[in-house]
């Protein structure tokens, strides 16, 4: 199979999905953008992305994948002295600068570090909330908790015109209420890379534990998006991690929450050749994947 036809919520969906189909990376494809697709208006009328994928022809694969194999971009040989002169004097002039860019580069260590330091500072809060609140709890009342949760839900699916069939996965040791979402219209609940869900998530978080003397942890799903979601973000991970090391230059994604910005960092925390920080302010926070500092 050397082309397929791809849809997704976005083109870059829809390209890590045909990814997938063919067994392949990004470098070893090219596409053509049918549709570039709309999220509509609150996930009203959105419409997906439709590409055409197709395998690069052999000679310029077989390019790329010896380029891959050295991450290290080779330097091509030079055919005549006056460009190996030409490349000895750019060399100088790059080792003069090496000295100047130290302080810059100490800097941005120096920022990093404290960037680095602060999320994981909100990441160790977060887990000491969760393991208090998982300490000496009272069980949970599952069944009072369950008519709670679709009480509301039903109440808001009506005022959304929406049939919606709710399942729920009730942990009362540990205060946990699963909830799953099943019928017609769940891109409209999911909305633009999960933000929807997440937003329904939070209400719902609200609304049980507003009476609540000890925490209750809500878990909301539909058709499996989280588990596809994380496979998404981790592909994403690798294609982009390829292309810094075959450009030498670091990438910058777009803004994610914590939980989907720490996927892509446990992606590549094993990489030899290249290392994720984060940076920004909340709710505009990215990952930036860069090449890693050769000492």
């Amino acid at each position: 199979m050397d082309e397929i036809r791809s849809t997704g919520k976005t083109v870059d969906d829809a390209l890590t999905e045909a990814l997938i189909q063919l067994g392949t990376t990004s470098d070893q494809v090219e596409y053509d953008v049918i549709e570039k697709g709309s999220a509509g208006f609150l996930g009203i009328g959105s419409k997906p992305a439709v590409i055409v994928v197709r395998r690069k022809k052999k000679e310029e694969a077989a390019d790329l994948s010896l380029e891959k194999e050295n991450p290290v971009s080779k330097v091509p040989e030079e055919k005549t002295e006056k460009k190996e002169a030409a490349s000895k004097v750019s060399e100088e002039k790059a080792e003069k600068k090496v000295t100047a860019s130290k302080v810059s580069e100490e800097k941005a260590e120096k920022k990093e570090s404290s960037s680095k330091a602060q999320e994981e500072k909100a990441e160790k809060k977060e887990a000491a909330s969760l393991a208090k609140a998982e300490k000496e709890v009272t069980p949970l009342d599952g069944k009072a908790m369950e008519q709670k949760v679709d009480s509301f839900l039903k109440e808001l699916f009506r005022a959304m015109e929406m049939k919606v069939d709710i399942q729920y996965q009730i942990d009362e040791a540990n205060r946990t209420v699963g909830i799953d979402l099943s019928g017609d219209e769940m891109g409209i609940l999911i909305g633009k890379r999960g933000q929807t869900l997440d937003s329904l998530q939070y209400l719902i978080s609200l609304v049980v534990n507003k009476d609540e003397q000890e925490y209750v942890r809500i878990k909301l799903d539909t058709e499996n998006y989280r588990k596809r979601r994380r496979a998404t973000l981790e592909n994403l991970a690798k294609n982009i991690a390829y292309k810094v090391k075959r450009e030498r230059k670091p990438v910058t994604l777009e803004p994610m929450n914590p939980y989907e910005r720490r996927i892509i960092h446990s992606a590549l925390q094993n990489d030899r050749y290249v290392e994720t920080h984060s940076e920004g302010s909340e709710p505009y926070r990215r990952v930036v994947v860069s090449l890693k500092k050769i000492s």
